[in-house]
């Protein structure tokens, strides 16, 4: 990564990272980011779905979409935030969360180039439902002119991370008498649900299973 004044912490240095690895791993736990965008003189940020491949974040959308249009034209910052557990201190001031945050910032280009769209597509679709792009119809030639595709370099971002317990005051230590730690946080998929018109005898496909399971999927 290479750092700029807007892509360096100035507070709590000590929880930036500055291996680009750290970044990829971020990004590649996640799905969805927030994209902050300028329309009309005034910010917007609007939650997303986003693919990386490499060194280029992937976005898209309707060609109608105002906020992705504002992204095809200027400057954007894109955020993704891992939350891993509540951190109960002694002191209010001191109550946190321990976390794994990423933000990029940029000047995303429009693909054009109608197999890099697809392959992009097909990257956030594998990110977001992995495996399940081979099982499903792909898109035509009138869906492709509707969707907007952004790619985002990856070079100016910066990354934080907190862990571990509580940083109380001594004196707060202490006095004694209130509990402090970590209430860990995970996220698990729930059992499917299947569409309310889906064909009786049709099962949960291998690739939902292995979502559920935390397996990787390949295709």
């Amino acid at each position: 990564m290479s750092p700029t004044p807007r892509s360096t912490p100035t507070r709590y240095r000590h929880r930036a990272r500055s291996d680009r690895a750290v970044l990829d791993a971020v990004l590649d736990a996640g799905f969805l980011c927030h994209l902050g965008v300028v329309i009309d003189g005034a910010p917007l940020v609007v939650p997303t779905i986003y693919g990386r491949d490499g060194d280029t974040l992937y976005l898209h959308g309707s060609t109608g979409s105002g906020n992705l249009r504002a992204a095809s034209t200027g400057g954007v910052s894109v955020s993704v935030t891992h939350v891993d557990g509540i951190v109960y201190a002694r002191a209010a001031m001191h109550l946190s969360i321990n976390f794994r945050s990423a933000v990029i910032h940029g000047r995303p280009t429009t693909v054009t180039d109608p197999d890099e769209q697809l392959r992009a597509m097909r990257i956030v679709v594998d990110n977001v439902t992995p495996g399940a792009w081979p099982a499903v119809r792909q898109p035509t030639k009138k869906e492709l002119a509707g969707t907007l595709v952004l790619a985002l370099d990856l070079t100016e971002a910066s990354v934080k991370v907190r862990e571990g317990g509580p940083i109380d005051e001594p004196e707060d230590v202490a006095v004694g008498g209130v509990w402090a730690g970590v209430l860990p946080l995970r996220q698990l998929w729930d059992a499917p649900v299947p569409a309310d018109d889906l064909e009786p005898g049709v099962p949960v496909p291998d690739h939902v299973l292995a979502r559920i399971a935390g397996s990787p999927v390949a295709g």
